[in-house]
């Protein structure tokens, strides 16, 4: 059973930077997507950036220039590096696998994410 924990999480103020970070562990398979989300209370859940197997990335209009989303295969991890924060950022963020091929789960950007892990909280001051 996959199994996905997130950390780095935390308040910082406007324009400082968080780095988060997230283990997967159980049947990872590197043809898998992953991906960040945020959600605050009352409102949709947002992509904020994935990748695939192959390293390809997409941003969300909002963040892009600001994120950089990583992947290491070996380790089964996902990062996501946040610079230039504001007070919109503030959010949970989770970190979510996914795939093309599944039927069930959030759809974005092509993929069916299914498996989330319990987020980290982002707080921007300003």
């Amino acid at each position: 059973q996959l199994e996905l924990v997130e950390s780095g999480g935390g308040s910082v103020e406007s324009g400082g930077s968080l780095r988060l970070s997230c283990v997967a562990s159980g049947n990872v398979r590197s043809s898998y997507s992953m991906a960040w989300f945020r959600q605050t209370p009352g409102e949709e859940r947002e992509g904020v950036a994935a990748i695939d197997s192959d390293g390809n990335t997409k941003y969300a209009t909002s963040i892009k220039g600001r994120f950089t989303i990583f992947r290491d295969n070996t380790k089964n991890t996902l990062s996501l590096q946040m610079n230039s924060l504001k007070a919109e950022d503030t959010a949970m963020y989770t970190c979510a696998i996914g795939s093309p091929h599944y039927r069930d789960g959030f759809y974005w950007e092509g993929v069916q994410y299914f498996r989330w892990g319990q987020g980290t909280q982002v707080t921007v001051s300003s």
